[in-house]
């Protein structure tokens, strides 16, 4: 039952998986075994965002069609055969991670995912042999350029130079990269969860402490739920697993939310808004077992956010939605153009108003004049 991430590095996150049948019983069980929903307060989210108009580009082993993902699987991309169309996947790890982001299920049965209305743009990059960090660099550009906000990357790699510079460019067009830290318990964060501008995730428990085979270090910012996970498998069945893969699915789920609900914040303000709204459940502060603490999707939802040092634009709280502004809005001004544009008009306008005070005071002086 637990994830696998002991292979070199470069390698998937994959998972030793209990595959969980699918009759009519089972599945009507299964939302019973998703845990997490309740203990992330889901339903209070859905009633503020289920992440509609959002794209969640899923880097992974792709993403086999499943009675839950039905309506919101997009074709995507194999990169394992330079073809189009992701909707494959012989090893059941990426169909995992789609059903935690995105599943719809079927009214009270089957996988609720975190972002029900969220489409999933599957990027199959191959088996564990041949999946490394140039094709993850490959896939998050393919994701940008097809307009995905989300990325998930349920995975761990070594750094590359095309990776850094995919994370950062991802970063810079407003697209939120989610990376798993690793199951090896040791503090070597994998990327692309270590790179500057991703969001790194590690696990906890049904208690919402620290998992212990969670990879740790100062690179990490946030936990969520990575223990006894079940969710959609291959040929519409369920598993059941622990490993951050699983914890960096719910946290994507949770950007698509934040996203469709404020889309006018960069994404380093979205990652912003996910960390300052986390519970602290280790030592107080910022600690390298789970940065700033455990998801917390209600408040990153609700909670006036103070911006990020630096930054010209407020994180707004869910009583302030602005309508999604033109693509060239994404970056905010700097804060000197802001200064300059706003501060001289009204300059310019009390000149106006006194000139204009002083003229009639004088003109009132001279009547007087004439008159006596």
């Amino acid at each position: 039952m637990r994830r696998a991430l002991h292979a070199a590095a470069g390698a998937l996150v994959l998972a030793a998986a209990v595959v969980i049948p699918s009759g009519r019983a089972m599945a009507d069980g299964i939302r019973d075994q998703q845990w997490y929903l309740k203990a992330l307060k889901v339903s209070e989210a859905h009633a503020i965002s289920t992440g509609s108009g959002v794209t969640v580009a899923v880097i992974d082993s792709g993403v086999a069609p499943h009675q839950d993902l039905k309506g919101n699987l997009l074709a995507g991309y194999n990169f394992a055969i330079a073809k189009p169309d992701g909707r494959t996947d012989t090893e059941g790890h990426g169909t995992n991670m789609a059903g935690l982001i995105a599943g719809r299920g079927r009214g009270s049965t089957g996988i609720l995912g975190i972002a029900p209305s969220a489409k999933i743009l599957p990027l199959k990059g191959g088996n564990r042999d041949n999946f490394d960090s140039d094709i993850i660099a490959e896939a998050i550009d393919y994701a940008v350029a097809h307009k995905a906000q989300v990325i998930n990357a349920s995975l761990k790699a070594a750094p590359s130079i095309k990776l850094l510079k995919a994370v950062k460019d991802a970063n810079a067009a407003g697209v939120v990269v989610v990376g798993a830290s690793g199951n090896d318990g040791d503090t070597l964060v994998g990327y692309p969860a270590a790179a500057s501008g991703a969001l790194g995730v590690g696990a906890t428990d049904k208690n919402g402490k620290h998992w212990a085979d969670s990879t740790h270090g100062p690179t990490l910012q946030i936990c969520a739920p990575g223990v006894d996970i079940i969710t959609t498998g291959l040929r519409n069945k369920y598993t059941e697993a622990d490993g951050t893969s699983d914890s960096a699915a719910i946290v994507s789920g949770a950007a698509a939310l934040v996203r469709a609900k404020f889309p006018q914040l960069s994404a380093d303000e979205i990652i912003h808004r996910i960390t300052a709204t986390a519970d602290d459940n280790g030592t107080p502060g910022r600690d390298d077992n789970c940065g700033f603490g455990e998801l917390n999707i209600v408040k990153a939802l609700t909670a006036d956010v103070p911006p990020l040092s630096g930054s010209s634009s407020a994180s707004p709280s869910a009583s302030t939605v602005a309508p999604a502004p033109a693509a060239s809005t994404d970056v905010a001004a700097p804060p000197s153009a802001e200064k300059k544009g706003g501060s001289a008009p009204l300059i310019v306008g009390v000149v106006v108003v006194v000139l204009l005070v002083a003229g009639l005071v004088g003109f009132v002086a001279v009547r007087r004049q004439r008159r006596v």
